[in-house]
Parts: C-alpha cells; structure tokens; sequence
C-alpha cells in the first residue's frame, strides 16, 4: 500500500493532524524544495523532516551537533517502527563500520551524523556512493558567528554538499534565529530559493515569572518541595552553583543530580540518563546540559542565575512542557548576574581563525544580548510580549499568563523624573553609562564621579531623594519606551532618541511618562478580583493541570498507567516518555479505550507503538475499573481533548507562521 504524509503521520507518529508550519515544510521538501524552518523547541521540528525522509526514495541524513539529541532521536525512531541509526565519536571504528555498512545495503532510512564526521574518508566514501534524498541541518543556528551557539564545524557543511555527485535537498531547523542570523543560515548553507518559515514563537503552555528572592537558594528548596512529584531542571551559571546548590538541597533530603563540563564523560552520562530514566526528578546543571534532551514531562525549569542573552534563556526554559501540558520557567535575578555575564562575555574563547576586529564585534553583540536579557529581568511589562516582540513576533499587553500579567501594577507619573534624567544624559553631552548618570543624579561621591567633576553640573543631586536604585529603574523605563538608548558595545553609553529630545524640549507639556510598579494594598487590582482573573486565564489557557482534568480516581489511574510504563521503560532500556508521553496517558485516563482499535485512535500511539504495549496498558485499565464504565474526569469530552463538539476533530490551532 502506498502512503501518503498523513499515513505516516498516524502510522508512526500517532498523530491525526500536523502542527503549525509542519505541513508547508514537509509539502516543500517533498515538492523538491529547499527549506529553512524557524520553529520554537517543543513546535515538532523533527516531524518536519521525519516523515518526508520516510517518502522519498532514498536515504535522509540529519546532522546534529550533540550525541545525546541523536541517541534520543534515534531510539524514538526505532521504537515508533523507523529503522534508524547515528554516527559521531561514541562508537568505534568497527561500530562506525558496521552502521556505514547496513546502511549501504539500505537497512535504515535516517541516519544522524555529527558534523564532525562528515568530512572522514570512510563518511566520505559511503556518502558519495548511496543515494541521498535528503539533507536535514538541525540547530542550524550554530553556524552562524552571530548565533548564540556558533560551532565552526558547521561551516564545513557546504564542502561536503559541494563533494557529492548530486545535490540532495536541503533542509534547514532551528528554535530561535534573530534576522541576522537567520541571513546567515540562508547565505552560508547556499539553500537555493528556498520556502522559510517562521513559526510562533509563542509556548502558550509555558508560565514565565521573574523572581528576586532574598535567599535564591531557601526559594528553590521550597519551590523544590511543593513540587516533589514533577520533574525539574535548574540551571546555575557556574560548575561552583551546581555543586553549591547540590549540596544545599542535599543536607535538606532533596535527591537531585549533578551535570557541569567539569565532571568525567561517565558521569555525565550517567546522571542524564538517571533523569531521563526518571530514577530522580531534579537536574542541576549548566547549559551545558539538556541541549538534545527530549524528555517531555520537565514541569519546570528554574534559573538560579540569569542567562547571557533572552535567546539561551528560552532555549533553556522551553525544554519544560514539551508535551503541551501547564509548566513553569522561573528566572530568580540579582544585580551580580550582570557582572558575571560580563565576565563571562569578555573572558570567552573565541575561534583563534577570527581576525580582532571579527572578535570585538562578537563581543559588542554578546554586550548587546545581554542588554535584552537584563531588560527582561526589569521590565513590568508582559513577559511573554517581551519575548515574542524580541524574537519579531507582534505580542500582546497582557497575556494573562506570566507573573507580570498577574501582579498587580499602578502606574505612576515620572514625567518630572525623565526631565531630570535627560537633562544629565545632555549635560554629561551623552558620553557616560547608566552607573555615572544614576550617581550624578542621586548626589553620590565616588571617586570616579569627582574624577569627572560632577558635583558641578546643575543635575548633580538633582534626584537626590531617590534611592540609586530606584532613579536605575527610571532610566530602564525610559530605555523600554524609547526616550534613551545605548550604544552597541561594552561601554553601553546613554544617548537620548529623538522622542527624548522632544520631551526635554517640551518639559513637562507633552505626553506624561509613566512608569508601571508594584500595587502596595492587596485589594487594588486593575477592576478585577483574584477570582475573576483566575477565571479569565482558565478561559483563555484551558484546564492543564491534571488535577484541573482528572478526578481523584483519574488520578489514581494515571498514576497505576505511569507505574506501568516505567515498567516497560526499563524492560525495553528506553526512557519512559519515549514509550508514550504523559499526555497520552491523560487521554487513556479519559477516553478508557477496551480493545486496540480505540487504543490505536489515542494521541501519540502509532502502528508499532500500539502492536509492542497496547495490551500491556489495556491490561491495565481493565484490572483498574474492572470493565465498569467510570467518567475519571471534569467537564466534557471535546472541551478536556480539545475537540470541537461537532465533527470530533481537534480544535484549529492559531494560524500565525509567516512564509518569507
């Protein structure tokens, strides 16, 4: 029988309908055509080159930069019934062999490659011999210099193309690319008239929060336990942060794990594993961890110190929820991340081919990311509109799903204040950084400041009743509405816009400057009682808690289905949300299939994936209600799946991906 996207869609995926931007992508690639797919983590980029890899003739290879995301990919495949297979430095030469071998006698139709191995004499020869249908460039992101994770081996990419005896398609993917970046992903891989899309980079699942604790540490072990059932990541900017905070929830019976560049390649591997494995539910580590991680069911993802540029932190914040389900990204700042950032910026190896003016370009960049990052640590704005509008993506003023959106904010007249500011940016003639301005402005006598003689400008002083701090956030205010800016480099010196020339110009007679700060009293909130608010993000998020969906029964169910799968999991030596992820899960809870024709129609369960475990977790449910019809959930059918009542169907996702 011949299949069509929609076939092995279902058949292997066990998905009845395609996410935003799949179906234009794989239509493309199908048609012949080139491609280039900005997609957010967790948006199904995968999918995107998996199932027209199974439709076309011949062999598709992905490169990848990580060992950990192609064994994941790899053993995902396999079990959904794809023969698949990976080469980079973890096998040996005898393995590598092997895998070239059977896949020249046609035994799989993906193959993974790290880029580092495609240039090998051995690579090389099988490459050049088999019949490529199809090239996939995964974290395409990486080879570009002004990309957050630049790795000249990806350059090499276009050599090996260039070696082949024909041109196979080529298709490029990745989760976040600023327009220069993604210039550079267009012009350095040659894609020729290639369809790009840019999907949404909105995660609707995830809940963003900035938290300033006074304790970073006490935060974490309560949050840590409140949520002792659910997985979690915590990131720290430091091997010392991990240690430290391992230690700290350690002495205070918290079971966590460790993952830094500093331990040996079997530890790391070791403690991935166990957390993929579900053996423990916390992960503390460096970025260095969870690049490739698919691990589904990650509720939540804490960062004890803010990340260098809003690219790595949503990165690292959307490995939570992948499943769709309601999870939490926490950022918890303090001053000193910026200061540590810098360093870190400035301290940074960089490719010993770059010239010094290529360098300190790199470095103003990284100064310019980091910008945007500490803006988001300050800003009282919507998180999330934040993050869209970086990423070029129109937002919202509220989305009713951040911490933000649920504080309660007032706004205040600051227009005297920005007057007072500007003036010091002009009379310091626009040459000083925010420290010598918000020091001038509050009276202060550092050394510096006197080496300059500020004590003789007329706004020496001026905001004196200020604390420093606070006239600090007034200038950030004024950054975010667009009276003053900074320059691209490390000295990001204040220069006034000419929406701030207008202002100084007109004093206190235009528009008021307004700045949004916390309420004080409790019971003032913009018109709307804490009940009402909670109504409206339930109406416009849904149910995703399963506690919001399931009954005290379902929940007992749910938690038998998981028993049972990690079960499988460590019969089979796969992780357990490889075998089916907690939202299908849910869905058995709620639809209590009775045979394998209703197992088959859950989400998530493919052919293969129904043949190897549909009686196991049948089984299951019928030893649970005893063949008794229950209702184990809240509400009705369509409304919990996500359905339209009418034809059954899922309900339409926003059409919001834009075709460049």
């Amino acid at each position: 029988m011949t299949m069509d996207k929609y076939d092995v869609l279902k058949t292997y995926f066990g998905y009845d309908t395609f996410r935003e931007g799949q179906e234009l992508l794989i239509d493309s690639l199908l048609g012949g055509r080139d491609v280039l797919g900005i997609m957010p983590t967790g948006a199904g980029k995968s999918i995107c080159y998996q199932v027209p890899a199974l439709l076309l003739p011949g062999i598709t290879l992905v490169i990848s930069p990580l060992i950990s995301l192609m064994k994941d990919q790899v053993r995902a495949l396999n079990e959904a019934g794809v023969h698949a297979a990976y080469i980079n430095s973890s096998l040996t030469e005898g393995q590598t062999m092997k895998a070239l071998y059977n896949a020249s006698k046609g035994q799989y139709k993906i193959i993974y490659v790290a880029p580092e191995r495609l240039e090998t004499p051995s690579f090389l020869s099988f490459a050049c011999q088999a019949r490529i249908s199809m090239v996939a460039v995964d974290e395409a992101h990486c080879i570009s210099q002004w990309g957050q994770d630049f790795r000249p081996s990806y350059t090499r990419i276009t050599a090996f193309l260039e070696r082949l005896p024909e041109r196979p398609i080529l298709g490029a993917f990745t989760a976040t690319a600023t327009e220069r970046v993604r210039e550079d992903i267009l012009c350095v891989l040659g894609l020729r008239e290639p369809q790009v899309l840019v999907t949404s980079f909105d995660r609707p699942n995830l809940y963003f929060s900035v938290e300033k604790p006074a304790d970073r540490q006490e935060y974490i072990l309560d949050y840590v336990k409140d949520h002792a059932s659910e997985s979690g990541i915590i990131y720290c900017g430091t091997r010392k942060a991990v240690g430290g905070l391992h230690d700290y929830l350690e002495k205070n019976g918290i079971d966590s794990l460790c993952y830094h560049a500093g331990m040996s390649n079997e530890e790391r591997r070791a403690s991935q594993d166990a957390f993929i494995f579900d053996e423990k539910k916390l992960m503390i580590a460096t970025n260095a961890f969870g690049m490739g991680i698919d691990k589904s069911d990650v509720r939540y993802v804490i960062h004890l110190n803010m990340p260098g540029s809003l690219e790595n932190y949503y990165q690292e914040a959307g490995r939570a929820g992948r499943d769709g389900e309601r999870s939490e990204c926490i950022l918890l700042f303090s001053a000193r991340d910026i200061m540590l950032q810098k360093y870190l910026i400035e301290h940074k190896e960089t490719d010993a081919e770059l010239d010094s003016e290529t360098k300190e370009a790199i470095i103003e960049k990284d100064l310019e990311r980091l910008r945007v990052m500490s803006g988001y640590a300050a800003t009282s704005r919507c998180l999330r509109d934040y993050i869209l509008r970086y990423f070029g993506e129109a937002g919202s003023p509220y989305c009713g799903f951040c911490k933000n959106c649920d504080q309660e904010y007032e706004e205040i007249d600051i227009t005297g204040e920005a007057v007072a500011i500007l003036s010091c940016v002009q009379e310091m003639r626009q040459r000083f950084g925010i420290h010598m301005v918000t020091g001038t402005l509050s009276g202060r006598t550092r050394a510096k400041l006197m080496e300059y003689h500020v004590d003789r400008y007329a706004s020496y002083g001026a905001l004196k009743l200020l604390p420093e701090k606070d006239i600090a956030k007034r200038v950030d205010t004024l950054i975010q509405e667009e009276y003053l800016t900074t320059t691209p480099d490390r000295y990001a010196i204040l220069k006034m816009t000419e929406k701030g020339r207008r202002l100084l110009k007109d004093r206190e007679e235009g528009v008021p400057v307004v700045m949004r700060v916390p309420k004080t009293a409790a019971d003032e909130n913009r018109g709307f009682s804490k009940a009402e608010k909670s109504d409206i993000i339930k109406q416009e998020r849904g149910k995703e808690r399963l506690s919001d969906v399931l009954t005290s029964r379902g929940l007992m169910l749910f938690d038998s289905l998981k028993a049972c799968r990690l079960a499988l999991a460590r019969t089979n030596g796969v992780p357990p949300y490889i075998i089916f992820s907690d939202r299908t899960l849910k869905e058995m809870c709620i639809r209590l299939p009775r045979n394998l024709e209703e197992f088959k129609s859950l989400y998530g369960v493919g052919r293969n994936k129904c043949a190897l475990y549909g009686e196991t977790f049948l089984q299951e449910i019928e030893a649970f209600t005893a063949g008794r019809d229950e209702k184990l959930y809240y509400g009705e059918l369509p409304d919990v799946l996500g359905l339209t009542a009418a034809s059954g169907r899922k309900k339409p996702r926003r059409r919001d991906a834009r075709e460049i």
